[in-house]
Parts: structure tokens; sequence; C-alpha cells
């Protein structure tokens, strides 16, 4: 009878009931039901299914909550979203209102913490345990899940090696399945794929080095395995590291098959895994593709072009330079500030460096930015992907913050793009010399523009452009969302009224032109994507009242809040900068 196991399963307290024969039957239900949610509704599908049997003898064996299951990142963690009480809502899954997509300590206290971002695990669990020992409370265990590209990030490093010379409850179980978002890379997953195959030498071994406990490889799929060494392992004190293998996308097909693809495949066919195509025919390119098309036929110009990514080569499309120039496109696997020193490094050298990072990501890299690559005036290109509202990925990848936290930046440029012809001109022009690191952002999804592969034209540095010609307001709009403010326009009645100007340039600021709108215009209102703290609208604020101009300032954009999942749309609707909303607010002068 389909899904009677799961049904009757309501918390880690009922999973409990079953004998261990039955789990089996209870893995083949939950791959089953997040298959048919996700085949709907979208979402991470491979990660989650690789970790049934793994999530499933975790809260078999484990007394969690009081036991404490961290996952890292949380793109796997669906299977424990859903037998931890959230089976009935987990058709909300990444919607507005809905549940979060990744693990979040005010959605159950099964969340033990927060996660979206890679290689943070072992270090919270790690805090965990050893407030666990300073509160006397030496029987509980904490458990740190985390996959083989997540443990070759710097930060997981740290954290293992304050571990080992701790007395702590610390269980580590790495996933290992060869593969992120993208197959993972670097010497580490060498070493893995050694250990797998028995190649490497017992006393060889990285984890004991590191005084923990190690045991495996054994097969994350084989319930009896896995319950076995869980049970041995839970009555074992102090650091321990558990080497799991899985197949990502294990129970289907295609899932298993193509890993990439099915990591978040959109609609599918739940039966069958076949992929519900979308026409893509007369619709404009996305960001990422202008980026990587664009990089390829700059860097067959340019023999000095070096494309750098941390982990995202589909995601930031540098799969196109690494296609064309293998040599001189790098993937250095989830390691960010790597990525920029990198970078850094390279340009000391005279290579034109585009290091290709997600907004959100960006903030890993923050001390390298400002150390190694400002301080010093080096002329590292960053491009920022997914700038502004993602949508359904929510508060922990919302590129919120990178205007506010560039533009303090002595010697940096910020760039941000309203279109696909200025992205692909503004890197043209980065690529020619610039004599300042620069950071071009641009959001996730599609531009406005079919025919963007225009000629090369270089953009002044610093430049604002007028729009629209009005008598009273100025609208300053900087990047994307400025395509917004032009639909609102369009849409108002007394858009006579509204001069429309679009700033590229954040920093420097065309403080020139503002001279010129405060001295032409009663009102000002500002729009971004970003947060209205200290990003481009405080910027101008703070301009207008240095300069004693008599204008006022209204300021649009991201509230100060964490924006929750939901569409873009949604989102935006909700910041009060979709058209209507803008529409609104121009009507209303």
């Amino acid at each position: 009878m389909s899904e009677k196991l799961l049904q009757n399963i309501q918390n880690p307290t009922d999973l409990r009931k079953l004998t261990p024969e039955q789990l089996p039957v209870l893995a083949k239900e939950l791959r089953d039901f997040i298959i048919d949610i996700v085949s709907r509704k979208e979402g991470h599908l491979g990660a989650s299914l690789g970790v049934i049997e793994l999530t499933i003898a975790l809260h078999y064996v484990f007394n969690t909550p009081d036991d404490q299951l961290v996952w890292d990142v949380g793109h796997q963690a669906y299977g424990h979203k859903i037998l931890t009480g959230r089976r009935d809502v987990f058709h909300t899954n990444r919607q507005l209102n809905g549940i979060s997509g990744f693990p979040k300590r005010s959605e159950s206290v099964y969340d033990t913490f927060g996660v979206g971002h890679s290689s943070t695990a072992i270090s919270a669990a790690l805090g965990m345990a050893l407030a666990s020992n300073l509160k006397g409370e030496t029987e509980k265990q904490h458990i740190a899940v985390i996959g083989d590209a997540s443990i070759a990030s710097g930060m997981a490093f740290e954290g293992l090696n304050h571990a080992g010379v701790t007395d702590a409850n610390l269980l580590v179980i790495l996933n290992d399945n060869a593969i992120g978002i993208d197959p993972s890379v670097g010497a580490l997953k060498d070493y893995l794929t050694a250990v797998k195959a028995g190649k490497n030498p017992k006393d060889n071994n990285m984890m004991k080095s590191l005084n923990f406990e190690y045991s495996g490889p054994i097969d994350g799929h084989d319930f009896d395995a896995l319950l076995k060494e869980l049970h041995r392992l839970k009555h074992k004190k102090g650091p321990k590291f558990l080497h799991i293998i899985t197949t990502k996308g294990k129970g289907m097909q295609l899932a298993e098959e193509d890993q990439v693809k099915y990591h978040a495949p959109g609609k599918f066919d739940a039966a069958t895994g076949e992929i519900h195509p979308k026409s893509e025919e007369h619709l404009p390119p996305k960001f990422q593709d202008v980026f990587g098309h664009t990089l390829v036929e700059l860097a067959q110009q340019n023999e000095k072009i070096i494309g750098i990514t941390p982990a995202m080569p589909t995601g930031s499309s540098m799969k196109f330079m690494m296609d064309a120039f293998p040599e001189r496109a790098i993937d250095v696997g989830i390691a960010e500030q790597h990525a920029v020193t990198l970078a850094a490094g390279m340009a000391t050298q005279g290579m034109v460096v585009f290091c290709n990072i997600y907004s959100t990501f960006m903030q890993r890299a923050y001390d390298q930015l400002i150390h190694d690559v400002a301080l010093q005036n080096l002329p590292v290109i960053f491009c920022l992907d997914r700038a502004g509202l993602v949508g359904e990925d929510g508060a922990t990848h919302h590129g919120a913050y990178d205007l506010a936290y560039l533009n303090c930046v002595p010697n940096m440029i910020l760039c941000a793009p309203k279109d696909e012809l200025e992205l692909r001109n503004i890197m043209y022009t980065a690529q020619l010399g610039l004599e300042h690191p620069i950071a071009i952002r641009y959001p996730r999804g599609r531009g406005i523009i079919q025919n963007w592969k225009q000629p090369f034209e270089k953009i002044e540095i610093g430049k604002a452009k007028q729009l629209q010609k009005g008598s009273e307001i100025a609208i300053l709009s900087t990047g994307f969302i400025g395509n917004n403010v032009t639909a609102a326009l369009s849409l108002t009645h007394n858009s006579d009224l509204f001069s429309h100007y679009h700033f590229p340039f954040v920093k420097p600021l065309d403080t020139d032109t503002l001279k010129e709108i405060c001295e032409n215009h009663q009102h000002l209102i500002t729009i971004e994507d970003g947060t209205v703290v200290g990003g481009f609208g405080s910027l101008v604020a703070s301009f207008c009242t240095e300069n004693s101009c008599s204008v006022s300032v209204k300021k649009l954009g991201i509230p100060d809040a964490f924006i929750e999942q939901g569409t873009v749309l949604e989102l935006q609707q909700i910041c009060g900068i979709d058209v209507n909303s803008l529409k609104t607010i121009f009507s209303s002068h």
C-alpha cells in the first residue's frame, strides 16, 4: 500500500517504532514522495535522493533533536524535513510563506543550524559539542553531514583542525558522491577516489592524522552497514569520522546518469524523470550566458584573459570558457577566499582575471577582496552573478548586500549594468586595462534584449545616463531594476514630471550629473535591488546632505530585513520595487 509507512511518521519518534526490515520500504516511499513533489513544484532533487538511507538511519539511531544533526549546505535535507514534522507542508517548499529550501532554526527544533552556504557544518557542530561539554552534557552526540565538495573548503579544514585536539563528541560524516553541483575537483577529491578504490595505504589516512577515529568507506545505501556503524559510533567519545559512499540522484535513473542537470531540474515527469522542456525561442538570454559567451569572445582576442570560478562552472556559464580554453579557465572548488587571492596573484603577473562569484558567495571572501585585491589596487575583474533578489533559494542566497559592502572599499569600481549590452561592454572595457579592481553585478535570470551580440563599445567609467527628461522629480536607478522604472513610467499618467537617470556606476559616483540633477529637480527617488542601508540611495542622500542640496530623497530597495523565499516578482512586491508598486508611487506625485 503506497506510502503506508511514511503517512504514519510525524517525527523521528514514530520512525524509531519501525523494525530495521521496514526501513528499505520507507526509503522507497520517501524517494517517491520527494520525486512527486519536486517534479511539480521544482527544487533541489539529486542531493536529497542520494542521502535517503543516511537520513533515515541517522534519525533512527540517534536521539534527535537532543543529539544534534547539522546538514552542510542543506540541498540534501528534504528527507530530513519530511521526517521531522513537515511532510504535510512539504509541497510549500521554497514558496512564498512556505517552508525554506534549506534547514532553518526558526522552522523546526530538528534544524539545529541554518545553512545555505557550504562548509559550515563542522565548525557549527563542534561549537555545539564544546558547549555541551561545558554544560556537563557528555552523553550528547553532534553530527555534521558534509559532502566531498564542501569538505574541500578552507573553513571545513579549519573545523577539522580544531576538532582533532578536543574531546568533543563530534561525528563528521563525509557523504562522498564525487559531485557538488558540478563534479568535485582538486587533490582532496583525488585522495578520496584513491581511498574508495583501496589504493590508499591504511597508514596514510589524513583523518587519522588529525586525531579522528576513522571508519569506512561504507556503502551509504546499505541499511545494514549504516545501522551497525552508527550504533557503534553512537557510544564512542571524542571526534569521529565516517566515510560513506553514495550516488547523487539514487533511485531515479536519469538523475543518476546526469547528476548536474538533475541537481535542480525544474519540472519533470515523476514516472519517467523526463524534464519538461521550456521553449526558449524568441527569449532574451540569461545574464550568465551573456557573461560566458562574451568571456570566450574576449579571450579569443586577448590571450592574457583568465577565468576563475569557485565550484560554479555551470551556474556561472564559465563552462563555455572551460570548453574553449581549458588551460585558461579554473574551477577552484568551494573556495571563494582562495579564488579571490588566486586572482590577485595572477593579476600581479599581468594576467587579466575574470573572477566569477555569485554575489551571496562573495560575502565569504570579503577580507581577501579588501586585503589582497583592493589594498594593492590590483585590477581583478569580479563578475557578481545572482545580484539582487534571486527568488526561491531565499535569504541565504539573495545578493542584497554587494552594493553596500563594496562601495566603502577604496580603489574599487562598482558597476551595475541595466541590460545585456551594458554587461557585454563593461566586460570589454575592463579587459582593455583598468587601473583599479572592478565588480560588475548582474541578476539571476534573463535579460531583455534578444539581439545582444553587438559590436563592442568602450564605456566611460563613472558616467550616468539620462533616459527620460522631466520637470520636477528625478528617479535615479542603478542596474537591471531600472527596467522596472522604465516600464512603470510608461504606465504613469503624469510621467512628464519625471526624469529618469541610470547610474551604471555606483562607484565612482557621477557627482557632476548628480549636482545637475539636484539643481533641476525638487525631489529625488533612488531605486536599487540591494539593501537601502548603505547602498546606492545612501550614497546619493549623503551627497545631497554634504552639498546642501535643497531636494528631498526617497530611497527604494530591499528593506533592512532578511527577505525570505518566493518568486522574484513576489519578493519585488514585498520590497515595493515591482512595476505596479513603482507605478503607484509615481502616480501619487
